[in-house]
């Protein structure tokens, strides 16, 4: 009976073991399984009546769809980091548009006053504005959430957080920031590199922008 017992577990552990290496696809139902409904709406615009022929018609134009090659994990660790990483995005990348928003219009007003002066000031109240609204937020993101937000800004404005701090607060604030950063094995200076290391995080929120995920 203690042999047959023996068996059976070995079978379970086993059994485990071949479940833990299966392939697993990447597909929209395992997507939407492991990131749950999309955040962004697939839309589609009104542009107008065209002429086809004799014939006036309605014109619409669709929000674009990517069609990536099959994405096929070597098992379920490989699976959960990727969703992991798209939970995450789904979590951070709203901040990072929010923020690039900001930016743009922050860079507008500044360009608009005339002596710098007055532009100190305004980044002087910029600065308490920006940390009464995010600070809340950003506080209660995870360490990996943080970092990867720190590389969608850098997406998303085209330049990183430690440039930013620079360019309108001084290189002091930004050398401050990034090594207090440093000691929790972030950096401000990093990039986002879509071709390269961040090619899956690219993937992922390019589906997402456009709804498919």
């Amino acid at each position: 009976m203690g042999k047959i017992r023996l068996f059976f577990v070995i079978g379970l552990l086993f059994g485990f073991h071949s479940l833990s290496k299966a392939q697993i696809a990447a597909d929209s139902q395992t997507d939407l399984e492991m990131t749950g409904a999309p955040v962004v709406s697939h839309a589609m615009y009104y542009t107008g009546m065209v002429k086809d022929g004799d014939e006036m018609i309605p014109s619409f134009m669709f929000s674009d769809v990517y069609v990536f090659n099959k994405l096929i994990f070597k098992n379920t660790r490989q699976a959960k980091k990727y969703y992991k990483i798209a939970n995450n995005i789904k979590k951070v990348y709203p901040i990072a548009v929010e923020i690039q928003k900001t930016v743009n219009k922050t860079i507008a007003q500044l360009d608009s006053l005339p002596t710098k002066r007055e532009k100190d000031e305004f980044i002087k109240r910029s600065e308490k504005e920006l940390k009464a609204e995010y600070y809340p937020r950003l506080k209660k993101l995870t360490f990996s959430q943080g970092k990867l937000l720190i590389k969608l800004i850098d997406r998303q404005c085209d330049m990183t957080s430690y440039q930013l701090i620079k360019t309108y607060m001084g290189g002091f604030k930004a050398g401050f920031y990034n090594a207090f950063a440093s000691l929790f094995g972030a950096s401000l200076k990093k990039q986002y590199d879509p071709e390269g290391d961040d090619r899956l995080t690219e993937r992922a929120i390019l589906l997402i922008e456009s709804g498919q995920m």
